[in-house]
């Protein structure tokens, strides 16, 4: 029983040996490969790993640096920055104009929906743009807004319901003669043209006579479907002018309050701008409404004169179409000055048709060239391509609809950019200014001679 421990002894001190054998291989271990990964080996030896127990698993391996002989591979570079600036330019500006686009093309399909209520709704800003000094000047002579509103739209709707009414009496009376005069007139024409150096022959103006015959027989269901249409058309119209001149009556009485709450939905920060805008656009399409009523009224009054005295029938229909088709730039002069030829020449011959013509073209070329720029003025400045443009668009968009509506709305778009350009400017000028000199109206502090003395207090009132 004395020998065992003196074994138990041994066995322990030997265990130690080993221990100490394990941990120095260990160390010689991790030195060796912090040797290969270019660590210092100092620093291994001391770290805190060589007394971790020896149940814990093998540091990793370390990825060897590469050598100093191999060459540098250079970093790719940014792949924003590889895209050209101007392609980058190009890309940003693509984009927001398919937006805009995208926008337009909804707006303009849900204007096309609902045609029929815009049209009335343009149709009554151009009324109460007619009509508005009217109320004005009714108003400052004392008459209370709902009284001189109602007066002014009663007259007005009154005079234009006379208008019409006139033309269609002066149209029906007429007819008869009308008919007989266009009968008398085709047979001058064609013994004209039997007559002429164009070589037609009576064969030939038969041969058209029958096909214009035989098209209209071929086509009566078209012409029938065409009626059916023109009812359609008709109960629109008159839907429309209701529309219309209740949007008249509102606008009239009731349009600062009607601008203010547009003024609400928009927001705030280019409330300020939108509000400076609104009152320069209303100025400019009333001056453009003002304008062509008066160039209308010139060319109808002067035309209608001449149509008169070289004794066309229907003289004072006639130039109630001059006066509304007026308001159709370049297309409405043509198409009304046309049909004034076209009636002088079935009724009164070439001859007359011919000084019809001269009579058309004189005065069209005196408003073009005096009245437009004399009436209208700087208000509504346009360039003579934008109006061609501007027709030609509102002409496939909206129809007749369009083509009114093309150029007072190109003429109040250019005012509002306009003043929302120089708005903009003079924002900017006047952050640089503040930025520059700050401002120094801040409230001073109360010095001594602004402390209260110590005399007597002030009676309470």
């Amino acid at each position: 029983m004395s020998k065992v421990p003196g074994l138990l002894g041994a066995l322990g001190a030997g265990l130690t040996r080993m221990g100490e054998r394990l941990d120095e291989r260990r160390a010689e271990t991790e030195a060796r490969a912090d040797a290969d990964a270019g660590l210092d080996g100092s620093e291994t030896l001391g770290s805190d790993d060589s007394a971790a127990p020896a149940e814990e698993p093998a540091a990793p391996e370390h990825v060897p640096a590469p050598p100093a002989y191999a060459p540098a591979v250079a970093a790719r570079p940014d792949p924003v920055d590889a895209v050209p600036w101007g392609m980058r330019v190009a890309a940003e500006i693509g984009w927001r104009l398919l937006i805009l686009a995208g926008t337009l093309w909804v707006l303009m399909r849900v204007i096309s929906a609902v045609r029929l209520v815009v049209l009335a709704f343009v149709a009554a800003l151009f009324i109460t743009a007619l009509l508005q000094p009217t109320v004005s000047r009714l108003k400052r002579m004392g008459l209370p807004r709902g009284l001189a509103t109602a007066v002014t739209a009663i007259s007005g709707f009154i005079v234009m319901g006379l208008i019409g009414w006139f033309v269609v009496w002066q149209v029906m009376d007429n007819l008869d003669t009308l008919s007989e005069k266009v009968r008398a007139g085709i047979d001058e024409l064609k013994r004209w043209l039997l007559n002429s150096p164009f070589h037609v022959t009576e064969d030939q103006i038969n041969q058209v006579a029958k096909n214009l015959s035989d098209t209209i027989g071929h086509n009566t269901n078209e012409i029938t479907s065409a009626g059916l249409q023109g009812v359609t058309v008709l109960v629109e119209v008159l839907t429309g002018i209701l529309l219309a001149m209740f949007s008249t009556l509102f606008l009239l009485y009731d349009g600062p309050r009607i601008w203010k709450w547009v003024l609400h939905l928009v927001p705030a920060q280019a409330r300020p701008g939108v509000a400076g805008a609104g009152p320069r656009a209303w100025r400019t399409l009333t001056a453009y409404v003002r304008g062509t009523v008066i160039v209308a009224l010139i060319d109808a009054i002067f035309i209608g004169l001449g149509i008169y005295f070289l004794h066309v029938p229907m003289a004072v229909p006639l130039s109630v179409f001059i006066f509304l088709f007026a308001f159709v730039p370049l297309v409405g002069a043509v198409v009304s000055g046309a049909l004034a030829v076209v009636v002088a020449l079935v009724t009164e011959g070439v001859f007359t048709a011919v000084m019809v013509l001269l009579v058309v073209l004189l005065v069209q070329q005196i408003e073009g060239h005096v009245l437009q720029p004399f009436i209208l003025g700087r208000a509504v400045r346009v360039h003579p391509l934008a109006v061609v443009l501007s027709v030609a668009a509102g002409g496939l968009i909206g129809g007749i609809g369009g083509s009114v509506v093309a150029v007072p709305l190109v003429a109040v778009t250019n005012t509002v950019v306009g003043y929302l350009r120089a708005y903009a400017k003079e924002n900017a000028l006047r952050s640089a200014r503040q930025a520059a000199d700050p401002p120094t109206d801040q409230e001073p502090e109360p010095g001594p001679e602004l402390a209260p003395g110590p005399g007597p207090a002030p009676a309470e009132k």
